[in-house]
């Protein structure tokens, strides 16, 4: 799956949220935090799925976890949107949204 794809396509839907993070150039720290985090929320929705319906066809169960992943995303993207335009991004966001979805070691 291409997930750095998938979050860079989804950050440039965001044209001031993009430009920001490319001026203060976290433009890739960020794409790799939440493209990770994207990859880690697809499969744990895809466990959760699985552990819900076990009869379900593989798939569809993959394509809907990633909507629900991608979901989580947006959200989280929209609320990275919000902070000051005028302030340096931070990888505070990002790097709540991979925790919520990293399993402990």
């Amino acid at each position: 799956m291409l997930y750095k794809t998938i979050t860079l396509e989804l950050l440039q839907q965001d044209p001031v949220l993009h430009e920001r993070l490319r001026k203060h150039r976290m433009l890739l720290p960020m794409l790799e935090l939440y493209s990770l985090g994207l990859k880690n929320c697809h499969e744990a929705w895809k466990a959760s799925l699985l552990r819900a319906r076990p009869e379900s066809d593989g798939p569809q169960l993959a394509t809907e976890a990633l909507e629900l992943a991608l979901k989580e995303l947006e959200d989280t993207l929209l609320q990275e949107s919000r902070v000051e335009a005028t302030e340096p991004p931070t990888l505070d966001l990002a790097t709540l949204f991979l925790q919520r979805h990293t399993q402990p070691a």
